[in-house]
């Protein structure tokens, strides 16, 4: 089997370091790996697939010796910057950032939902938004069985979405220490404002829900509304999604339908209190679905409560999954 090199952009950051142990566990038939950063981090020393690893500095020449895959998360401006430089080296880049995520060109992956999407790669891949991620895992299977005419999300996202310094402001707001990330003590407190407003009076984390849904989903007409809420848990985001479909269904072969699909794990036996929870869903890849009941207030209306993992399955597993897929791709 090829072996590949692959090179780990922003290893040094939350996310970052999440992609080197979801590496470490997915085992991906890798050549070398080498671990690049800012000049702020570089040299720093990272334990690594059991071997220390000196960050080198990102620089225009980093590409030059010649990468298979890199996986980007350090930032737009770095990804805008860096990622063609990389691709122009015939190097594959899976960017973590919004930068490319609606371009036209850059095809934007959840690997459970349009696979095939991959080929159609010129050298970048988007990994979406994270809030968005785990929703699509959760609607995909709906859309092929019953069709969406539209969707209302509702998403309480923790902490951890906004980096170490998101996290800083939970764990030392509960000590009373004032803010630095967020407008708004975050501990005891929810801030319905993720990213900056737009004119339209919605977050920029909003919209991304609503563009992203619509080109994953290959479907420009849909009816989408979004609110997107930081709450005060460090890790794992919950969704309240409620989703308009076009076809009648019964509600147990819907979940039967969730059940089947891949990536999703159903958790909904509300008589013994079973329901997913951003304490159980931190360290897993699934997305997890429960709380699945008729909207009762509109024809064909389902609402569910969609749970995962926002630094692995929203950045880092989905990004080393699109890996994995591209190399199945490539050796067949």
């Amino acid at each position: 089997m090829k072996k590949y090199k692959i090179a780990v952009v922003g290893a040094t950051g939350m996310v970052g370091r999440t992609f080197l142990n979801v590496l470490e566990e997915y085992k991906l038939p890798a050549e070398s790996y080498t671990l690049f950063s800012s000049a702020k981090s570089a040299g720093s020393k990272l334990k690594f697939m059991g071997e220390e690893y000196t960050v080198q500095e990102l620089t225009e020449t980093s590409f030059d010796e010649g990468f298979d895959i890199a996986l980007f998360s350090a930032g737009g401006s770095t990804s805008e910057k860096f990622a063609p430089i990389a691709a122009k080296h015939g190097c594959l880049v899976i960017d973590n950032s919004s930068a490319w995520r609606m371009d036209p060109e850059v095809p934007l992956v959840v690997p459970e939902v349009n696979p095939e999407d991959i080929k159609k790669h010129k050298g970048i891949i988007a990994n979406p938004n994270c809030s968005t991620i785990q929703a699509m895992v959760a609607l995909r299977p709906l859309q092929k069985a019953y069709g969406i005419k539209r969707i209302v999300y509702s998403t309480y996202q923790a902490v951890s979405g906004a980096g170490r310094a998101g996290w800083d402001d939970l764990e030392n707001g509960m000590k009373g220490e004032a803010p630095k990330k967020f407008p708004y003590p975050i501990a005891g407190n929810c801030l319905p404002h993720i990213d900056v407003f737009l004119d339209n009076g919605y977050t920029k984390e909003e919209m991304k829900m609503v563009n992203e849904t619509r080109k994953i989903l290959g479907d420009d007409s849909l009816r989408i509304t979004a609110t997107t809420v930081r709450v005060p848990v460090f890790n794992g985001h919950s969704e309240s999604i409620n989703v308009e479909l076009e076809k009648p269904f019964e509600l147990q072969e819907l979940v039967e339908v969730l059940k089947n699909a891949p990536g999703i794990v159903v958790q909904d036996d509300p008589a013994n209190n079973v329901y997913p929870m951003p304490i159980s869903a931190t360290g897993h890849d699934e997305t997890f679905v429960g709380r699945i009941r008729r909207d009762e207030s509109v024809e064909n209306g389902v609402n569910l409560w969609v749970v995962a993992d926002n630094i692995r399955k929203g950045a880092a597993s989905n990004a080393v999954q699109i890996a994995r897929k591209f190399i199945e791709l490539d050796s067949e």
